[in-house]
């Protein structure tokens, strides 16, 4: 693992089962939550809904998805994509359980893009 990519989180039992942490830490700027499913399935994202940029990390987790929790637009855990009739996404980061410590990738941002 890239220590400059990776960033080890705390353990698992941080993050309550069906909920989600927001992290000390960002990306590009932006704020970042790593979610909990009822299953113990772990997923990370920017923590901002495409719709008004509400606190995903406060909103309700139902299987493998989580409704924001100003408007109610649920967004896919997996690939941070709104579940129709909405429309939009917010970034998916990687996100790996490691001898009972969670760790998220922040990638680096490419060079010369626009962000």
């Amino acid at each position: 693992m890239d220590a400059a990519e990776w960033k080890n989180i705390g353990p698992l039992d941080n993050i309550p089962i069906r909920g989600a942490r927001r992290l000390c830490l960002t990306h590009l700027g932006k704020p970042v939550a790593v979610f909990r499913t009822g299953d113990s399935e772990l997923f990370a994202l920017i923590d901002e809904c495409p719709h008004k940029k509400g606190p995903l990390s406060e909103g309700i987790i139902s299987g493998r998805s989580v409704a924001c929790p100003l408007h109610n637009w649920v967004i896919a855990l997996d690939d941070g994509e709104a579940v129709a009739p909405d429309e939009g996404s917010t970034q998916p980061l990687s996100v790996r359980l490691i001898d009972g410590d969670v760790y998220v990738r922040l990638p680096e941002p490419v060079l010369g893009a626009m962000v």
